[in-house]
This record gives structure tokens, C-alpha cells and sequence, in this order.
């Protein structure tokens, strides 16, 4: 069977929205040096609270991207697949943040400017 993302029914949707979390993206290039504990993974993560660590790590785990073992999680050959696509990811966003946060400015600046215009927003 061919899989088509685009399809409402198709369950590569779910895999995609899975991949595209930005803490699974974390968790993965986290791991991606070796195994770890859960607080390691905590602390190495700003930001994420545990219970959403909890259901990531889980969701990956029922995904088989990664297993737990002595108490540390570790990417599975599945796993290791999504290294260089959200290494990828990673190395963008990093490198392009100052673009974005000046498109931004720009953007609110003129929204700003608009409204203390009266000019109505287009949607």
C-alpha cells in the first residue's frame, strides 16, 4: 500500500505531527549522543514539564523510536532514522532566528502602525 500525507485518512498524519513536536525534536537530538535518564532529559530540556516528558517518552516508546532500558532511554534504529532531518531542523532554526525575530518586528511594527491608523486588518 502506498501512503499519501495529504489523505485525511492516512496514518502517517500521525506520525508527522509526532515528529514535527518540538519535544520530540528535543528529546531525539538529545539522545542522539547516547542513552539517558529521565532527569537528565529534564534538566538537559528547559522547559518541559514532566508530565509532558512523561507522554512524549511514551509516545516515541509505543512508536518504537526509542526503548527504556536500566532506567535510561535510548533511540532505537527507528529512532536514529529522524538524527539528520531535525539535526537539520535544529541547525536552521539556530541559524536563522535573527531573520525571524527581525520579520517579526517588522510585521508587529506595521500591525501597530495600522491600528493606531484605524486601518482594518486583512485576515
Amino acid at each position: 500500500m502506498e501512503w499519501n500525507i495529504f489523505s485525511r485518512s492516512c496514518p502517517s498524519r500521525t506520525s508527522l505531527a509526532q515528529i514535527a513536536n518540538k519535544w520530540t525534536a528535543m528529546i531525539v537530538i538529545s539522545l542522539v549522543a547516547g542513552p539517558l535518564r529521565f532527569g537528565e532529559l529534564h534538566t538537559r530540556i528547559e522547559g518541559i514539564s514532566k508530565k509532558v516528558l512523561t507522554d512524549t517518552l511514551r509516545s516515541l516508546e509505543r512508536d518504537g523510536m526509542l526503548i527504556r532500558a536500566d532506567g535510561r532511554y535510548a533511540l532505537t534504529e527507528l529512532g536514529r532514522t529522524l538524527e539528520e532531518p531535525l539535526k537539520a531542523l535544529q541547525v536552521w532554526a539556530e541559524s536563522h532566528i535573527e531573520d525571524v525575530l527581525d520579520n517579526r518586528d517588522r510585521y508587529d511594527s506595521a500591525a501597530d502602525e495600522a491600528i493606531l491608523a484605524g486601518i482594518p486588518r486583512a485576515s
